[in-house]
């Protein structure tokens, strides 16, 4: 058996300024933005530069009661893991495009990290893996 998570969905309050953020500031490639008429919305999908696996969905909020969960799809809790393969290069440039970083870099077991958010203020972890850790062919 072969199975994968292919999209993870991240609530957004509008398309064009997640789309933004994530190709401008991340340099996220945009690998589909398809309008949807039967439900008045879009298909927006958002992939890291150099990526094979799992995607992002960029889903706008549509009901009221999605909307507190905009910045907040973790509960404040580091929600997504965005691995590089050359940690300084991509930390400094995220700062210099104004990307807040809420951890400073850390050197851990498995590796450096450090946190920022993104556009709406959900948590994410900047990490390059040690060699030795099993996310490291991940990221090449």
């Amino acid at each position: 058996m072969i199975q994968a998570v292919v999209h993870i969905a991240l609530v957004v309050r509008d398309y064009d300024e997640a789309i933004d953020f994530y190709t401008k500031k991340l340099h996220f490639e945009l690998v589909e933005d398809t309008y949807q008429p039967e439900q008045d919305k879009r298909w927006v999908v958002v992939s890291p530069p150099g990526s094979n696996g799992t995607t992002i969905l960029l889903a706008r909020a549509s009901k009221p009661e999605q909307e507190p969960f905009i910045g907040n799809q973790a509960g404040g809790r580091v929600f997504l893991f965005l691995g590089t393969d050359e940690f300084n290069r991509d930390f400094e440039e995220m700062k210099q495009l104004g990307i807040e970083f809420v951890r400073e870099p850390k050197m851990q077991d498995y590796g450096m990290v450090a946190v920022f958010k993104d556009l709406y203020g959900n948590l994410w972890d900047l990490v390059q893996f040690n060699k030795s850790h099993p996310m490291s062919d991940r990221v090449k």
